[in-house]
């Protein structure tokens, strides 16, 4: 590897550490957002874009389940305890 590649890995890495508080507190509330996010979802495509009741169910699952695995992410990874 080049020394021009490694330095653009580590600066991509770098934008993206997990160890870095503002970080640790967006993806934590993003993982939060996600998963509270997917009821309301449902409601607001069911009634408000009145979406069928499949597409609706079907999104807010995905909502909520992309959050737990985030979140899940986070814990297994130890940067949340």
């Amino acid at each position: 590897m080049t020394e021009e590649k490694r330095k653009n890995k580590s600066r991509a890495s770098a934008r993206f550490d997990l160890s870095s508080r503002f970080w640790k507190t967006f993806l934590v509330i993003f993982a939060a957002f996600l998963t509270f996010a997917g009821p309301y979802m449902v409601y607001v495509l069911q009634n408000v874009l009145e979406m069928d009741y499949a597409v609706s169910m079907v999104s807010g699952f995905v909502l909520i389940l992309a959050g737990l695995v985030l979140l899940w992410y986070l814990i297994k990874n130890k940067v949340i305890s």
